[in-house]
């Protein structure tokens, strides 16, 4: 693929980026380990639940033909337990114990419920009612033989106790997108390492990797790697076995941004390189060695923007799901919101009261700012000024 050097808008190099990837295969999990992972083929039932007429009460089974004609009392011949039926057809004037969950015996249709019968030796009479329901959970009466769990989904606790129902050990999911993760530069240090006075806690790596291990990637961080091109290529030699490799910084025209050099070197085909959004516009994507690769400005917001906006729909396609932009809600201004530039613009904001307020600081170096959000508020290109009120378009963070 040949590289766009001038800028493209965002929707473009979404394009480009999600054309890097196809989903990857599926594997057998079990279903301890299956929450939150993503089904890759749907589940057909080829069993009944329940799959016999099951008691919905403790009580006494009969048959409705004896209510019918107006029968008070009758013989108990046997029980019934959940996992223990009884074996013996049920007359007329017959009934048997039962208890919640257990099979219907033949002969039967009809609970009594305990409250409403007398108990005596061998026999029981009816002190209340009965009413017109049975009682009698039916076959199938919570799904059938080829009931469909559809796929792709991301598996929920409740989709993980059908699936059990369904007597399925070990669905088919979607296998995790392996993540490599480089932060680059000089200036980086480690969290919980001590940094000189002229550098920095590498923060981006790790929220990265929180953002990408949300949506169902496996994450390593990897190494520094240092202003050097050896550095950077040794860093790239340990992205062995990932499917798809990050990096941090080093992605802009500086003197010491080396990573493109380093990663063409490295063999990759480049795809793009600037992106007209803001934060975010020195943005790299590309092939290394058939694996995609995307290269994230350093600055910390600018990062975590566009590992919202670019990485997470490729994560996603990764595991099967459905992939393009990210879904875009609405809501009006809270108050004036300036013209923008020629870049379109992802900014921190907050849903208060069903209204959109854009945080007054937007500086792409202001973590606290992004923290405090939990909206993009998306200022298309070249838009006007928009006064308190419009209904303006943002993603959830």
């Amino acid at each position: 693929m040949e590289a766009q050097h001038s800028m493209i808008s965002v929707i473009e190099a979404l394009n480009h980026v999600l054309a890097l990837a196809k989903p990857l295969t599926a594997e057998p999990i079990a279903l301890e380990h299956a929450v939150d992972r993503i089904l890759a083929e749907a589940v057909i039932a080829d069993r009944n639940q329940p799959p016999f007429d099951a008691s919905a009460m403790d009580g006494y089974a009969v048959s409705a033909a004896d209510l019918s004609v107006g029968r008070k009392k009758w013989n108990v011949i046997g029980e019934a337990a959940a996992g223990h039926k009884f074996d013996s057809p049920v007359g007329v004037g017959q009934a048997t114990r039962i208890f919640t969950g257990a099979p219907m015996p033949l002969g039967t249709d009809h609970v009594l419920i305990q409250e409403h019968v007398k108990e005596e030796i061998g026999s029981i009479t009816i002190t209340e009612g009965p009413n017109d329901k049975a009682h009698v959970r039916p076959a199938g009466g919570d799904f059938a033989i080829g009931y469909e769990l559809t796929a792709p989904r991301r598996l929920t606790p409740q989709d993980i106790a059908l699936m059990a129902s369904m007597n399925l050990s070990h669905p088919m999911l979607s296998c995790k997108p392996q993540v490599a993760i480089i932060a680059t530069g000089d200036e980086l240090v480690q969290p919980g390492e001590t940094p000189r006075e002229d550098q920095i806690i590498a923060s981006n790596t790790y929220g990265l990797a929180a953002m990408l291990q949300r949506v169902g990637a496996e994450t390593r961080i990897l190494p520094i790697a240092r202003d050097r091109l050896g550095s950077l290529a040794e860093a790239f030699a340990l992205t062995k076995g990932a499917d798809l490799i990050i990096t941090i910084g080093g992605a802009s025209d500086g003197d010491h941004d080396l990573v493109a050099q380093a990663a063409t070197e490295f063999g990759m085909l480049q795809s793009f390189y600037k992106v007209a959004m803001r934060p975010g516009k020195p943005l790299m994507a590309g092939h290394m060695a058939n694996i995609p690769i995307i290269g994230l400005p350093g600055n910390p917001v600018s990062a975590m923007v566009c590992g919202e906006v670019f990485v997470v729909p490729l994560v996603q396609k990764m595991l099967g799901l459905p992939s393009g932009p990210r879904k875009r809600l609405s809501a009006p201004l809270a108050r004036d919101l300036p013209a923008n530039g020629p870049r379109e613009h992802y900014m921190r904001g907050n849903i208060v009261g069903g209204t959109l307020d854009v945080e007054q600081r937007q500086d792409s170096s202001l973590l606290t700012v992004l923290n405090s959000a939990n909206v993009l508020v998306v200022h298309p290109a070249n838009a006007p000024a928009q006064p308190r009120g419009t209904l303006t378009d943002y993603i959830s963070l």
